[in-house]
């Protein structure tokens, strides 16, 4: 069990922090919602979470079942919000570029991976999740 801190330092900011580390990051309303977005809002860290557990189960798969590693992969992520209430995400797009030729994973271990790291199944079901993989050439 991993805990987390906050504490809200007012006009819509708060400041988080990760136990084990004690790394601290900040969240802001985003301008859209009567902030000022002056960091990641509380919606964007879902989704850029969401991103980053794709690609860190793709790189356990790549390591314990393709015996490579995946330095240089990126990614990008596109948060879509609902226009009516509840305030909600409705479209987390994802797109990942992997510095690997398609042939050095034919069974699709790391795609396999990636549609099931432990946010993607932690999400609500309505929230579309699009993902677009792109091999090297």
């Amino acid at each position: 069990m991993v805990k987390s801190t906050g504490i809200y330092q007012g006009d819509l900011n708060c400041q988080l922090t990760h136990e084990p580390s004690q790394q601290v990051i900040e969240t802001d309303a985003p301008k859209d919602n009567h902030g000022r977005g002056l960091a990641f809002s509380p919606t964007d860290l879902t989704t850029a979470s969401f991103a980053s557990c794709l690609v860190t189960t793709m790189a356990i798969a790549a390591r314990t079942k393709l015996g490579f590693d995946l330095p240089g992969l990126r990614w990008a992520v596109t948060k879509e919000m609902s226009t009516d209430l509840p305030r909600r995400i409705v479209r987390i797009a994802t797109e990942v570029w992997l510095p690997i030729t398609q042939d050095q994973d034919p069974s699709k271990i790391l795609e396999q991976a990636a549609l099931n790291c432990p946010v993607h199944h932690s999400l609500h079901p309505a929230i579309a999740r699009p993902v677009t993989f792109h091999w090297a050439k």
